[in-house]
């Protein structure tokens, strides 16, 4: 039989009351006592019920998302999974609010993050802009005992408490596998398009993607990276310039930004040599590219596993419980025109 409080009570030879405050980390408990309650604790395996705890409680965690504004199709897909999860919230006991900043915006990014902080929630989601002083404001959230996850692009360095996202080094080395073997030994200049490299995952899939490329099809060398800076006009006229000026280019890589850009950018090619494309994240728009045969592959990770998982992980910080790594593990799915998903929309 499941042990019980009662049971602690008996095997720590304390009150109920002197339980319930040890297990609610209340003040008025001596050390030696409080000592022996979680000596007893460990002793029986009692296994608290968070939940039902919370639910007596009738307690509400606050959670703030700070993510990128701007009309990056996966970025407003995620809004909208964290849109899905603020429905829930009654039925979960979550308060969940939105806090947008320009996208690779770290000045913005850190001033909303110490105005969140101000606030104390029960935690923080945020898309993350990698610099010395964001890493210092989410330290400061840690330090002031607020749980942060990241979510898309991780953070190294800082006191975050999880990353929710994939592993990006293996979606660039995956990306450079399907690249090299679409092209069957078909020579020439790849070239690489990213939103900023001031985000971490476009960075860690571009070294992986090279690592790959270096090691398994060395007959191709990297043009410098394009940065479209999610600007879907910019974008086009940067991808265009740099195949015009690169006109044997054989194969492009988009690290996961400014893919209607590219898009429009390909449609423009009309009687050019073909180019293999492999791009991140399914979206309206690349789902309608691979039908047409613009881009090859699509890697994606799930925005709605994403959200869900730091909200589990939010809560479970929160509550001092542990945390399940394979329940939170995301995982890259591969799509080709062959494979694609029913379109609901």
């Amino acid at each position: 039989m499941r042990p019980t409080v009662h049971d602690i009570a008996a095997a720590a030879g304390v009150s109920l009351a002197t339980v319930d405050r040890v297990l609610n980390k209340r003040a008025g408990v001596r050390k030696v006592t409080r000592d022996r309650v979680e000596q007893a604790i460990e002793r029986i395996g009692y296994v608290r019920d968070v939940a039902a705890a919370n639910l007596a409680k009738s307690r509400i965690y606050p959670f703030v998302f700070i993510l990128p504004s701007g009309d990056n199709s996966f970025m407003r897909g995620l809004e909208a999974e964290v849109h899905a999860a603020m429905a829930r919230g009654p039925l979960e006991r979550m308060v969940i609010s939105i806090v947008k900043v320009p996208a690779f915006d770290a000045e913005a990014l850190v001033a909303a993050l110490d105005e969140v902080r101000a606030t104390a929630p029960a935690g923080v989601a945020v898309v993350a802009v990698e610099s010395p002083e964001v890493i210092a404001a989410v330290n400061r959230l840690r330090a002031d005992r607020i749980p942060v996850v990241t979510l898309v692009s991780d953070l190294a360095g800082s006191a975050r408490d999880h990353f929710a996202g994939v592993d990006n080094v293996a979606a660039g080395r995956t990306a450079a596998s399907l690249l090299g073997r679409f092209l069957g030994g078909r020579p020439g200049p790849i070239a690489v398009l990213a939103g900023s490299m001031l985000v971490r995952d476009h960075r860690e899939r571009l070294d992986g993607f090279r690592a790959v490329m270096d090691e398994d099809f060395p007959g191709h060398t990297l043009l410098p990276v394009i940065e479209g800076q999610d600007d879907p006009v910019l974008t086009e006229k940067l991808v265009s310039e740099a195949l015009a000026a690169s006109p044997g280019t054989v194969g492009i890589y988009s690290l996961g930004a400014g893919n209607r850009g590219l898009i429009a950018a390909l449609k423009q090619r009309k009687d050019a040599p073909p180019v293999c494309v492999i791009a991140h994240e399914l979206t309206r728009h690349t789902r309608a590219a691979l039908n047409e045969g613009l881009i090859d592959a699509v890697l994606n990770q799930d925005a709605g596993h994403e959200v869900r998982s730091a909200v589990r992980v939010l809560k479970a910080k929160a509550d001092g419980a542990a945390v399940i790594g394979a329940q939170e593990r995301i995982y890259i799915d591969i799509f080709l025109k062959d494979n694609l998903p029913f379109d609901e929309g």
